[in-house]
């Protein structure tokens, strides 16, 4: 899709299941089924696709995807994953490789979202995917990645820290990154969790990251019983819906299995909708 001169792509960053009740949180599966499927084992599907776009000659990715080789095969079955990362072919179709990236924002530093920013080389060991970018995240994610807590130690693994570590560029509040492209720290489904503003032409598209992971989240008390601070998500969801719900700004996704984008008007009603493709 389009942003003004800006052209996004979703890249396939994987294929995975989320366990509907952690996914929802404390909202009664009598409701949120009824807004996104759910199997007989009680999961939704779910990706971790990456946006990739070129601003001002610079090559930029939000978030990483789940990689490839990455996950232990407990892992794999724990989250059903279907499918691993393709980031790297499908930059290729669009004649970029991973060196030439100069950004990924991220929007928080969980294992579906980091992982992909490794790989394993020939020899086995972990290795930079993407060698020359800069990777933006809030300080606060940074230092909990390095020193996890007792919950956190879960999403933050030290080897998907390690490799990248001389990468790392924070920013606290907000950050222009690149003229149009500012990411603003929110909290909520991690301490250190942000989000994307992309402007470009006077049209807007906003990436919430894990605050609305998926559609059906569009209430602001619909949080995840992943988020560690659930009414810091649920205030940040207040504050930039009532901002954003114009029908003109573009909500994008990362993990959501029917929609790339969607606007919503002030009734919290989507106006307009980009179809899940995976066109690659």
């Amino acid at each position: 899709m389009k942003i003004g001169e800006i052209e996004i792509h979703w890249l396939r960053g994987g294929k995975l299941a989320f366990d509907g009740g952690a996914m929802f949180g404390v909202v009664p599966k009598a409701l949120w089924e009824k807004k996104y499927p759910v199997n007989e084992a009680n999961q939704i599907a779910a990706y971790a696709d990456p946006m990739y776009f070129e601003v001002g000659g610079k090559h930029v990715l939000i978030d990483a995807g789940i990689g490839m080789n990455r996950l232990t095969e407990k892992q794999k079955r724990n989250f059903s994953v279907e499918e691993e990362s393709f980031i790297i072919q499908d930059l290729a179709r669009l004649g970029v490789t991973p060196e030439e990236i100069d950004f990924v924002l991220m929007t928080h530093l969980h294992f579906d979202h980091v992982t992909g920013l490794t790989g394993v080389s020939g020899d086995g060991t972990l290795v930079s995917v993407f060698p020359n970018a800069k990777i933006i995240t809030s300080l606060t994610e940074w230092e909990e990645m390095r020193a996890p807590n007792i919950r956190s130690k879960a999403t933050y693994w030290s080897e998907n820290w390690q490799k990248i570590s001389h990468q790392i560029h924070t920013y606290s509040g907000e950050m222009e990154v690149l003229p149009g492209v500012t990411m603003h720290h929110t909290g909520g489904h991690s301490a250190g969790h942000g989000i994307v503003q992309i402007t470009s032409k006077e049209m807007r598209a906003v990436h919430l990251g894990d605050i609305f992971p998926t559609h059906a989240h569009l209430n602001p008390l619909w949080v995840t019983a992943y988020d560690d601070y659930p009414m810091d998500s649920i205030y940040a969801k207040e504050k930039w819906f009532a901002k954003w719900m114009d029908e003109k700004t573009w909500f994008l996704f990362y993990h959501d299995a029917f929609y790339e984008a969607i606007q919503l008007n002030g009734a919290g009603e989507i106006t307009n909708k980009v179809e899940k493709k995976r066109s690659f």
